[in-house]
């Protein structure tokens, strides 16, 4: 347990060495510093969790838990510098460092020739440590300098290609979109100091019952930690950033969606349940949120024509499916879900970027077409990470862990919830079909050439095999860190009908994909010529319109008060002081003439004003 530390350590050396030494370092050497730095914390953190998994389950809490050193100390708040390692941190870990050096290792290859290849990996390496800090600490203030680095990192990552307006625009709008939800965090962390006294998350999961259930201080509290949850895990209404994001290389993401940054805000509610859990109405709105998530970002898949923005819209939605889990209390279900949404999303992005490589960086899935043909490995890992997105039942690991969700929805009597699920399988199916068919399938629109390399294919077979039934044999070590889900006794006996429920839905729109999106596409072009059509297409490409709502309510004010206040009215009122000092002195000045006409005048003149104020003086006294 003592090699904890490396398992941040490692990438944390690893980003010094590239953002120092940068461009006078090669390609191969800044990969094989990048990877492999990545490549030596995935095999410290399987050390530790094989170490982990073999220690007594009492023991768990003393052998886990590492203080390096105080950090500060303001009075009797000294939060330290400590890692605590659970079955929930050492899945998300396993996670991170895992996905996280299949992504880097497939980055080597795909960034191959592009400027700035050293400073890419040196962010790359920067977030994943950062995120290990996030998932490790023991404490909030460290997660909550973990919570910021990746904050930064994307801000970095997505906007990459800086020299295209765009990007940039992407990457400011992504780092302030996110920080709303920081915010929130912090003062939920401000309150729940001043509630216990303490930001160690150990003790805070402890005492939580300490705190009064459903009063109005454990409701904000809880209100607060969901919008940072929200703001970085891109939920509603906070997640008009996400989509943009795809101006970013490939690779990130991949290690945005999949291993990083969005699994965070799922993570911290499910670390904090004890607080959720002393105030049910805001629990019950966390599931409300995520059934709201699951179908905008459903319906909003289906109008995209970019191959990315589709998976960053299917990411938004397996999100959503997780917090729906957490909101009915299916706590390890949400965090299974988490682990193989990892392997069969950073297969679908890796696999996006391989087709945007064999299409000369074309990423409309409207001018490609026959691609399997082409490049038939990357067309099977589609096939498979398509499969379990969609759940298709018992081969794919998505099936396992989604309809766990929609079973346990069900079981615990929400079913408003299990419904909205439902139906966002649905679409989950109709869009992956629809991008599949256009990008594999069908007529080919553009060029497309076959590609190789060991570092292209070789983290895409693993993740394969991890997308399919397979994965679904690796089980978080959940039990005792968060709480058992038990079905309600009048549906304990439906998990069948359930699941039966699920898997015609599944296949249901695979079915409806294919009537809609294979052959002419003659229901879908007509309906788009219609007004109704375009109207909706329209609205549902740009993600239900928030973007310009948002426009609206925060973004015009601003700039109208902005423009109001570019010249400082303040300081131009305050300016009226020392006009008039200099209109006094200016005065004064024009006397200094030099003519004694003028003196003697002015001072006749003065004698006069002050023999006439005695002559008033003396009349009004008497």
């Amino acid at each position: 347990m003592s090699y904890l530390p490396l398992t941040f350590l490692f990438p944390l050396v690893g980003f010094l060495i590239l953002a120092i030494f940068r461009d006078r370092l090669s390609e191969n050497v800044a990969a094989l510093v990048g990877v492999g730095s990545m490549a030596l914390s995935a095999l410290v953190a399987a050390l530790v969790g094989f170490e982990f998994l073999h220690i007594p389950v009492g023991d768990h809490a003393i052998a886990a838990h590492q203080v390096l050193w105080t950090w500060m100390q303001v009075g009797s708040f000294a939060p330290a510098f400590g890692l605590h390692l659970d079955g929930l941190a050492l899945t998300m870990t396993g996670i991170i460092t895992g996905v996280g050096f299949l992504i880097h290792l497939f980055a080597s290859w795909y960034m191959r020739g592009e400027v700035g290849y050293a400073r890419f990996f040196s962010y790359m390496n920067l977030f994943v440590a950062s995120m290990l800090l996030l998932v490790q600490g023991d404490n909030l203030v460290l997660l909550y300098l973990g919570w910021e680095g990746v904050g930064i990192c994307s801000y970095l990552l997505i906007g990459f290609y800086y020299s295209d307006l765009a990007n940039g625009r992407a990457a400011i709008k992504a780092f302030t979109v996110t920080r709303v939800g920081d915010v929130f965090l912090a003062i939920a962390m401000f309150l729940l100091f001043r509630e216990l006294g303490t930001l160690n998350i150990q003790e805070i999961i402890q005492r939580a019952p300490e705190l009064i259930a459903n009063s109005a201080n454990v409701q904000l509290i809880a209100l607060m930690i969901l919008g940072g949850a929200m703001g970085k895990s891109a939920q509603i209404p906070l997640h008009t950033w996400l989509a943009d994001a795809m101006a970013g290389p490939t690779p990130v993401s991949a290690l945005i969606h999949a291993a990083t940054m969005v699994t965070a805000g799922v993570y911290l509610i499910a670390r904090l349940h004890p607080v959720f859990l002393m105030a049910p109405n805001i629990l019950e709105f966390v599931g409300q949120v995520g059934a709201v998530g699951v179908l905008v970002a459903g319906f909003s898949a289906l109008a995209q024509t970019d191959i990315k923005r589709v998976l960053a819209y299917s990411t938004m939605s397996q999100i959503a499916y997780m917090f729906l889990a957490l909101g009915v209390g299916a706590w390890q279900a949400a965090i299974f879900h988490l682990m193989t949404h990892a392997f069969f999303k950073a297969l679908l992005f890796l696999s996006s970027g391989a087709v945007i490589i064999a299409t000369h960086h074309e990423q409309n899935i409207f001018k490609m077409g026959g691609l399997w043909k082409k490049i038939p490995f990357v067309y099977v890992c589609f096939l498979v990470g398509g499969g379990a997105l969609a759940a298709l039942p018992f081969i794919t690991v998505g099936f396992y862990s989604k309809d766990t969700i929609l079973w346990q929805a069900w079981a615990s009597g929400h079913q408003g919830l299990f419904y909205a699920g439902l139906l966002g399988a649905f679409l989950t199916s109709v869009y992956t079909f629809r991008l599949i068919w256009t990008v594999f399938h069908g007529q080919p629109n553009g060029h497309a050439h076959a590609i190789k390399g060991s570092s292209y294919w070789l983290p895409l077979s693993v993740l394969l095999v991890l997308s399919t039934a397979v994965g679904a044999l690796i089980h978080p070590p959940l039990a005792g860190v968060l709480p058992d889900f038990k079905a309600l006794a009048q549906f304990e006996h439906d998990e069948h009908f359930i699941e039966y429920l699920s898997i015609a839905t599944a296949l249901g729109g695979v079915l409806v994909g294919f009537i809609l999106f294979s052959g002419k596409r003659t229901l879908v072009n007509k309906f788009n010529q219609t007004t109704i059509g375009a109207g909706l297409g329209y609205w549902l490409y740009n993600a239900c319109g928030f973007d310009a709502l948002f426009d609206i309510i925060f973004t015009k004010p601003f700039l109208f008060i902005a423009r109001l206040v570019k010249s400082d009215p303040v300081d131009k009122f305050w300016s009226i002081v020392p006009a008039i000092v200099r209109g006094g002195n200016a005065m004064a000045t024009k006397g200094q003439s030099g003519s004694l006409r003028g003196y003697a005048a002015s001072t006749a003149f003065g004698a006069i004003i002050l023999l006439f104020a005695l002559l008033a003086i003396q009349v009004m006294g008497k």
